[in-house]
């Protein structure tokens, strides 16, 4: 069985690496293809993760190209972790924000836009080489804005399965475990939580189907009572009765959250891109067989658990249930039934198949409709170099900027980004 990853060069991927060396009883994968645009980073990981598998007893193969239509050929899985325009790219996603006095972040506000303007055409070509070259095989898309890249896969490329994953729910699901003192696998653990990627509300836990939710919401609420500088509000988690993903922070406090970035340097790209020098230099060690411990400070903690744990729920039909990002297909009644949605959904053999969910109330929907409106307008000009609606999808946004400076910050962004977005220079 063939596996290719797409953007193998990450820092990420020792981490997927010991994923899949976790699972070779249960998913038997005999080639791995790590395929990266830049051949110095493919070169240091890739021989980094041919000696994990090596010091594994060598479980399968692990191969490095630059050829994607390589990579891909035959596969029965493709994963993506890729970033176009490197750390750099994002570094410019951050200060474009905040020379307009708007959120600069990877997915959230103006830095998400134009992320997922020059990653979305990327993807979809991706797609077209696994309609040619492996038909059925299932993408599973972490690249960021995962939630947006979804949506253009599910309307652009309809026939080629995918799925976005976001390591979120499972980093919600291990913290509230910790918080209640529960140690159980969290393949036990369901969380009931709806929305959009990186702005869903979380308003349910379940362990080996007990209901402990009411213990987390008020453990939650206490903590928040009790902290000089709380995350949330108390009324307004009393108001919910549910907990909001932490990225909900940049709607709710966007003042302070944008006082914060008023620090700069370092951005959080910078951080990064501090981190992943001395990443690579430790994974470039020639006797180095392990990861590093400050992969953990690189972020997307549990990330290979996510991949792998779908990948394998899929490939033996076991029928779990994971939060992932897809088409609700009507399950949640009364909202547009081809709205990529982060949801629960049933992981089996024919596919991913989203749990019926009862609908959010108007205080969260109002935001959701919102940011989906924006979402739909982005994907059309990514698709399509539509500058109309690139205008439109900036309007739309409630972390966009006012009217009269829209203008203004699309040029700036087009202009920053002009190297990866050609569809927009014709």
């Amino acid at each position: 069985m063939k596996v290719a990853v797409i953007g193998g060069g990450s820092s990420y991927t020792p981490e997927l690496i010991n994923g899949f060396l976790a699972r070779t009883d249960s998913f038997p994968v005999t080639d791995l293809w790590l395929m990266d645009v830049l051949p110095e980073r493919l070169e240091i990981v890739g021989k980094f993760a041919q000696r994990m598998v090596e010091a594994a007893g060598a479980p399968f193969r692990v191969h490095l190209t630059t050829d994607q239509r390589e990579a891909v050929r035959g596969a029965s899985y493709v994963t993506t972790q890729l970033r176009v325009g490197w750390m750099a790219a994002r570094r410019e996603d951050e200060y474009l924000g905040l020379r307009h006095g708007l959120i600069g972040q990877e997915t959230t506000g103006v830095g998400g836009m134009a992320k997922a303007l020059r990653t979305i055409p990327v993807i979809l070509r991706l797609a077209a080489d696994m309609r040619e070259l492996a038909p059925g095989a299932l993408l599973v898309n972490f690249t960021n804005p995962a939630g947006l890249v979804t949506e253009a896969l599910a309307r652009h490329a309809p026939d080629v399965p995918s799925v976005g994953v976001c390591n979120v729910p499972i980093g919600t699901k291990m913290n509230m475990l910790r918080r209640l003192g529960i140690d159980v696998d969290v393949s036990r653990v369901r969380l009931d939580t709806l929305g959009l990627n990186h702005l869903t509300w979380h308003r349910g836990l379940t362990v080996d189907g007990e209901d402990v939710w009411p213990r987390v919401l008020e453990s939650v609420i206490e903590e928040m009572q009790q902290s000089d500088h709380p995350d949330w509000d108390v009324p307004l988690l009393e108001s919910l009765r549910m907990i909001p993903n932490y990225y909900l922070q940049y709607f709710y406090y966007t003042a302070r959250k944008f006082e914060s970035q008023k620090s700069w340097p370092p951005s959080r790209a910078e951080d990064v891109m501090r981190i992943e020098e001395g990443l690579f230099k430790q994974y470039a060690e020639p006797d180095r067989t392990t990861p590093p411990e400050g992969l953990m400070q690189r972020g997307g903690a549990y990330y290979s658990t996510v991949a792998t744990q779908i990948l394998n729920a899929h490939y033996n039909d076991m029928g779990e249930t994971h939060e992932v990002n897809v088409p609700h297909r009507g399950a949640v009644a009364g909202w547009p039934a081809d709205w990529v949605l982060e949801m629960p959904c049933r992981v089996d053999a024919s596919g991913i198949h989203p749990l019926p969910a009862q609908p959010l109330p108007p205080a969260c929907f109002g935001l959701i409709a919102q940011i989906k409106s924006y979402e739909l307008l982005t994907v059309q000009a990514a698709v399509y170099g539509d500058r109309n609606a690139a205008y439109q999808a900036l309007l739309a946004h409630p972390l966009g900027p006012s009217a009269d400076k829209v203008q203004a910050v699309l040029e700036d962004l087009l202009h920053t980004n002009k190297a990866y977005l050609p569809q927009f220079m014709e």
